[in-house]
């Protein structure tokens, strides 16, 4: 199953892929913050959307 986590404020793809990971390690790999606006990240998701894959 595929995820993808976006900026909520840019929409900046901050992670995708087919590995489940969790919000911590993409917040550490970002450095806490959005590499595009600078917003800073939560550690626990605000909203959550669950679509089918194409």
């Amino acid at each position: 199953m595929p995820q993808r986590v976006v900026c909520q404020q840019c929409g900046y793809v901050l992670y995708e892929g087919a590995e489940l990971k969790p919000p911590d390690e993409i917040l550490h790999q970002n450095d806490g913050t959005c590499p595009r606006c600078g917003k800073k990240l939560a550690l626990i998701p605000l909203d959550v959307e669950v679509k089918p894959a194409k």
